[in-house]
Order: structure tokens, then sequence, then C-alpha cells
């Protein structure tokens, strides 16, 4: 049995946008034929990171793309092209959505072929106005832009990763870049946030746990090397940022690993944190997909569930899940790619959604730790989410709570978020809301 204590009376803190996404799902008839799905979810943030395919579809976001002649006067408005970028902001924007602009490039591939962008820019100073127009372009208005409310403005993503798909330069070419770029920023918008780098994560902190089945004994996975490199990037690059008095608004990383481990990095980021003297800072774990391959199963929604409701307890401010194209698998864990309709994990942030609606978590205690669970309340409606991970069928019992009137909601393989009479038991990898 699991016991679950709800304490309408104790407001732990807001709901956070634990549910945001990716590059939004360009695609279909004008490009937005998708995008109403992403607004019926309450997505808040659509992350505008490897827009439109490789390259940034050469059309879309990135610096190269709208900024495609390096050597031109970037004070000159003909020297941009930002038709493409214009179009989706419209549409994000118009779907209530908040872009999240990540400055610099897509993922290369296939460097072991040719890279193209992932050189560092030849001018960090003029980079770093060229991003300066970007934001004035769609926040004040210049080159007949427009005034949106983007509050987060990404230096890069994944500088370390491994094989030079993101970043062919040294470690402190890109720490200059960083520090030369959130400056000239800072003092061009401080009512922005500026920050990064877009980690690849911290998977040497958490080890995966594998059964030996010689001795059905749990063990670790060996620590790779890279994992031990991106480590060694993230402490080189706040002791850089601290000696050079770098601004940093946000802090932003990513996972692929499952909520077991995700949890431990989310603790261990913030203790680090306040060890380097930057508490308090805003952290965003803007790129994840836990068991991405298993997409359009349960076990996979109840994962996405759980990560969302872990980490609305833990230290993390936002979560953008990787991502919510249509047509991409594995990395479109929201949309079947025949049919371009949502599937299991895009009800697991329907359900969330109904949460941060709410606005305010309240007091919610799982015996549990592997029944992850978040009570959120407006002070007239209520609203609990629960995720089943344990491994087996638990028998519910709920306190504090007069579920006498309440609806249930359930996702498991063949329901997606599906009314249900009255839910006393939970299947392993099932998703439970109720709201009452």
């Amino acid at each position: 049995m699991a016991s679950v204590k709800i304490d309408l009376n104790k407001r732990v803190k807001p709901m956070k946008p634990m549910h945001a996404g990716g590059q939004p799902p360009v695609g279909g008839k004008g490009l937005t034929e998708f995008f109403h799905y992403v607004t019926e979810a309450g997505i808040p943030f659509s992350r505008l990171h490897d827009v439109g395919g490789a390259f940034g579809g050469g059309k879309f976001v990135d610096i190269p793309n709208v900024f495609r002649n390096f050597d031109a006067d970037e004070n000159d408005p003909a020297s941009y092209d930002f038709a493409f970028t214009d179009y989706l902001l419209k549409a994000l924007v118009e779907a209530n959505i908040e872009p999240y602009y990540r400055l610099g490039i897509t993922i290369e591939n296939h460097t072991y072929v040719k890279s193209y962008y992932t050189f560092p820019p030849k001018n960090p100073e003029k980079w770093a106005r060229i991003c300066e127009h970007i934001i004035r372009h769609y926040t004040e208005g210049w080159a007949d832009g427009f005034h949106y409310n983007i509050r987060y403005w990404e230096i890069w993503n994944e500088p370390e990763v491994q094989d030079k798909m993101m970043w062919c330069g040294t470690n402190e070419e890109y720490f200059y870049l960083y520090d030369v770029t959130a400056k000239h920023l800072k003092a061009c918008f401080p009512h922005l946030k500026i920050g990064g780098y877009a980690s690849c994560g911290f998977y040497a902190v958490a080890p995966k746990i594998v059964i030996d089945p010689a001795t059905h004994q749990p063990g670790t996975v060996p620590t790779k090397g890279h994992h031990k490199t991106q480590l060694q990037f993230f402490y080189e690059f706040f002791d850089y940022i601290k000696k050079h008095n770098s601004p940093i608004d946000f802090f932003s990383w990513h996972s692929y690993a499952d909520v077991s481990r995700v949890a431990v990095m989310d603790e261990w980021l913030h203790g680090e944190l306040e060890k380097f003297g930057y508490g308090g800072l805003e952290t965003h774990l803007n790129e994840w997909d836990p068991c991405a391959t298993e997409f359009g199963t349960a076990h996979h929604a109840a994962e996405v569930a759980a990560m969302m409701l872990a980490l609305q307890h833990g230290h993390t401010d936002l979560c953008c899940i990787y991502d919510m194209r249509t047509n991409d698998a594995p990395y479109c864990p929201l949309f079947d790619i025949r049919t371009h309709k949502p599937i299991h994990a895009y009800y697991a942030l329907v359900a969330f959604n109904m949460l941060y609606r709410l606005g305010t978590q309240v007091g919610t205690v799982c015996d549990d730790s592997r029944l992850y669970a978040v009570a959120a309340s407006d002070g007239a409606h209520h609203a609990l989410m629960l995720s089943n991970l344990t491994g087996e069928k638990q028998k519910l019992e709920i306190k504090g709570a007069d579920l006498s009137r309440a609806r249930y909601h359930v996702i498991d393989q063949e329901r997606l978020l599906s009314w249900s009479p009255a839910v006393d038991y939970m299947d392993n990898n099932q998703v439970l809301l109720i709201e009452w």
C-alpha cells in the first residue's frame, strides 16, 4: 500500500514551468499546423534550439541563418535575414507560448565529415553586437521588428560536447565568448535574463545502476571519460566567470537519464552552485527525455510525469523536454511520427498543466519514494498528480482531502488522460490525475 498525505493549508511554493518544451512542432500546412496542440497543452515556453532540422533548416534562429555574412555591417538592418525566424516567433506568440531563444548554432552531427559553424566566432565582440541587434529586433522593434516578451537568452549550447559537434574551439575560447557576450548584453538589456551554457549534463555524479546477472546484486556502470570531461568543463566555467565577474542570470543543463538519476544531479548542482557563491541562481533543465526510445509507451509517460513531479519538489526552475517535433524519432516524445497526433507523454504534460494553472504547490508526502506525487491548489480548486514507478501495483491511501466528488483521469498503455471511476489501485507505469 502507498499512503499519500495532502495538506491543503500548507503552501509550499509556486508551481514551476516543468512542462515547457524544446523546438515547436514546425511542419504541416503553413509550418504551424500542429501548434494548436502545444497551446492546448498549456506549454509555457519553447526553447529555440535545433529548430527546423540540420543547420536550423538553413533559415531559422541560428546566428549564421539570421546574420549570413559575418563580414557585413552588424548595425545595418539589411545585413540580417529575419524572415523565417519572424514567422516562427510570431506563430509562437500567437499560440501563447513564450520563446526561449538560444543564441548560437544547431548541432552538427556529422562533423567527422566537415564542420561548418562550430568554430568560435572570429570576432567575439562583433558576435555579441549581432546578438544585441537580434534581441533589439524581437524586443524593441529594431529593423521593423517586434516588442515580444522574451525573457531568456542563452549563449550557445553544449560547448563541451564530445566529437566537437557543437564547438571546435578550446574551453577558454568559449569562456571568453560567454564573458564578452554576457557583459555586453546585460549592459544593453539589464531587465532580460542572460545565461548558459546548456551543459551536456552531470552523469558522472549519478552513475547508472544495473543488476549483475550473475549475482543479481545492484552495481554501477563505470563513469565514461567524456562524462568526467563535462564535470571539468563545469568547474572551469564557473571558476572563469567568477574571476572575470561575468554576468549569469540562469544556468542551463541537459540530461537523458531517468528520474532517479536526474534528481541526484539536481541536488548536486544546487549544492555546487552554493559552494561557488551562486546560491539562488535559476537553473534550467532545458533538454531532457528519459527512456527516449520508449516514446509512445506507458512507461515513457510515467517517467516523463515523474520527472516533472520530482523536479517540482526539487531545485530546478524550468524544464524543456526535447522536444516538440512531430516527425523525428526518437526525439519527438510527444507525437506519433506517422500521424502527427499526440501520444502518451503529451498527456503527462497536459496533466501537469492542470497543476500549473492552479498556481501553488501544497503539502504532499508519499511513503514510497518511487511513487511520485504533487498536489496543487488555488484555494477553491485542487488537484493531485501521481506517477507509479515502484515496479508493482499499489493500493492507494490518500489522506487529507475529501475526494467524494473528485474526477479521476488515467494515463496507461490504453488510456490517454481518460476519465476513470474512482481509483483505489495504481498499476505500475500508470499516471493518475485527481481533481476536486
